[in-house]
């Protein structure tokens, strides 16, 4: 998301961060007299966080009490995975989240959701409640334990770039400090466990954090560029694959620097679809080896200079490594990396090589584009009378959309069909492109309008995905939301069946278009034709009042041309 988007804060928060590095608070925290769960509040503040979402449970009572009170927004969810998606969506959007559970049942169906945040690079902070020190003394068999006290702190450790238990106030607020600036610098989940007996009490002699000072060696970094440059000068077809490391640490707006002075065209990695707005000129498209559009695909495996800027190089993104990139020709840089062809560059921060790049304009040959998305796709004609296909659906959504839409993709084909979808804000997809948890979308929803309540928030899921986490409309309606989500019903895991068929493969089909009557809120439409789904979008997109859910029937053997090509490759991968 573009700063110049982010809506006000107020003051004495922070203003979206541009970098990795640690933020400058524009005041400093007043400690004496806080106790330590004051301490976590006021520092949450401190990084721009407004909304913590959650579950109560007896363990973190007396914390979540305290957050209530607060001027944090709590936001009760109906499962704790779902407040973890809703968490994870708000930090992609917002910049840091936040999800607050209790011990044991709590933080472990939470796990699922923190590892899709890790894999993902998603700042998360995560706070759970946990048995009081004293009340641990003889080793009783108290509830929600699975083995020792400190099974859950090590379970997350796993799954988080920190893991701390704030068992000491002598250390608690420099555990809180140093916690907070991880998640931040690394834009990865951290873990913070609060015995109860912990929250009100207030430190005497608190330890200060002092954060660490991460700079670029500029020896190595002037040495980087000068090979960069020399390399992009050289070749006769460079190309940019843009990564999502770019929205998380800010860096648009110097990609777009150094694309545009050295005119460089820009493609996206799926997991980075509309980290570069969609319809900017440069922007050609999405590269996803055999999944995506043969010219774009072509144009960046001919390419004798691919610069891969932030890019997880991972299956998905990588066509299910249909790719076909040489690292020998290319230039590789990432928030851990930095390789030019064979040669490898220690100490040098992705957003100084970036900026170096744009400060020494390169001057690319000049070069015949493929049609970027908006002119690759066809006019769109309705057809009322015709069933609706996925590709129809999304090719009529696409219509709809403008650069104050947020659209948000569940696994599936909801994911891939959307991949044609032509975004046009700076980084308003959101979806689980690589840890590809299903269940994301109706949860992410919630985050993403409590994040960006002035933007319209559809999501796009598919039947299988809705039924494990689509409950979470519960807290939308609650809250009085206005969104528009799409059930996809094919009436089982359509994706899976391309893959590998069988009668497991089916669900229960569910009258989704009526949950919004159960649940006292919002607005359900069924459709089956063009006609149909083109005049309920319409009402959903324009109903600011609450909930708009539309099911659409689609046949148990349709999918999107990039979900075909797909199933081919997972196919060969399972059956050998």
């Amino acid at each position: 998301m573009d700063s110049s988007s982010a809506p006000a804060r107020p003051a004495g928060r922070l203003a979206k961060h541009r970098t990795g590095r640690r933020p400058v608070m524009d005041r400093e925290p007043t400690e004496a007299g806080l106790s330590i769960g004051q301490y976590l509040i006021r520092r949450l503040a401190d990084y721009g966080i407004g909304h913590v979402f959650g579950l109560p449970g007896d363990y973190v009572l007396a914390f979540y009490s305290m957050l209530e009170h607060s001027e944090l927004d709590l936001i009760s969810c109906t499962r704790e995975d779902c407040a973890g998606f809703a968490a994870d969506a708000y930090a992609r959007v917002h910049g840091m989240g936040a999800v607050c559970v209790t011990y044991g049942v709590g933080g472990l169906s939470l796990a699922n959701s923190v590892a899709g945040a890790y894999a993902e690079q998603s700042p998360v902070v995560v706070i759970s409640g946990a048995t009081g020190l004293k009340e641990r003394i003889n080793n009783p068999l108290l509830h929600h334990r699975v083995r020792g006290w400190n099974t859950q702190l090590e379970v997350f450790d796993k799954l988080c770039a920190a893991s701390i238990e704030l068992a000491d106030p002598a250390t608690a607020y420099r555990d809180i400090d140093f916690a907070l600036d991880t998640a931040h610098r690394l834009k990865r989940p951290v873990y913070l466990e609060l015995p109860r007996d912990m929250v009100d009490v207030v430190p005497t002699n608190p330890r200060p954090f002092v954060p660490p000072t991460i700079t670029s060696d500029p020896a190595v970094l002037a040495e980087a560029i000068r090979e960069a440059v020399a390399r992009i000068e050289a070749a006769t077809q460079p190309v940019i694959v843009a990564g999502v490391e770019l929205h998380r640490y800010g860096l648009q707006a110097e990609t777009l620097a150094f694309a545009e002075a050295a005119g460089i065209p820009l493609a996206a990695s799926m997991l980075a679809k509309s980290v570069i707005s969609e319809v900017h000129p440069l922007y050609i498209g999405l590269y996803e080896g055999a999944m995506g559009r043969e010219e774009v695909s072509r144009y960046v495996e001919t390419s004798d200079c691919v610069i891969l800027l932030g890019t997880m190089l991972t299956d998905v993104n990588l066509g299910i490594f249909t790719a076909k990139l040489d690292l020998a020709q290319s230039i590789l840089a990432t928030s851990e990396e930095l390789r030019i062809s064979h040669h490898h560059f220690h100490h040098v921060l992705l957003e100084d090589f970036l900026h170096g790049l744009a400060e020494a304009r390169p001057q690319a040959r000049k070069q015949t584009l493929p049609p970027g998305p908006v002119a690759a796709r066809a006019d769109f004609q309705l057809a009322p009378e015709q069933p609706i296909t996925t590709t129809r659906l999304v090719r009529r959504l696409d219509e709809s959309l403008d650069d104050k839409t947020i659209v948000i993709a569940d696994v599936g084909d909801a994911l891939f069909a959307s991949s044609e979808l032509v975004i046009q804000g700076q980084t308003e997809f959101l979806s689980p492109a690589y840890y590809t948890s299903m269940g994301f979308a109706v949860p992410a929803a919630l985050g993403a309008k409590m994040a960006r309540p002035d933007l319209t928030v559809v999501a796009l899921v598919g039947d299988g995905a809705f039924q494990m986490t689509g409950m979470e409309l519960s807290t939308i309606v609650k809250h009085n939301l206005p969104m528009t989500v799409i059930v996809l019903d094919n009436a089982g895991y359509g994706t899976e069946r391309l893959i590998h068929d069988g009668s497991f493969n089916d669900i229960n089909p569910w009258q989704y278009q009526l949950l919004p009557e159960l649940l006292g809120g919002g607005t359900g439409y069924e459709v089956r034709t063009e006609g149909e789904f083109d005049t309920a979008l319409t009402k959903a997109l324009a109903d600011t009042t609450g909930l708009s859910l539309i099911r659409v029937h689609i046949g148990p053997t349709d999918h999107s041309l990039t979900l075909d090509r797909l199933g081919a490759g997972l196919a060969k991968i399972v059956r050998s």
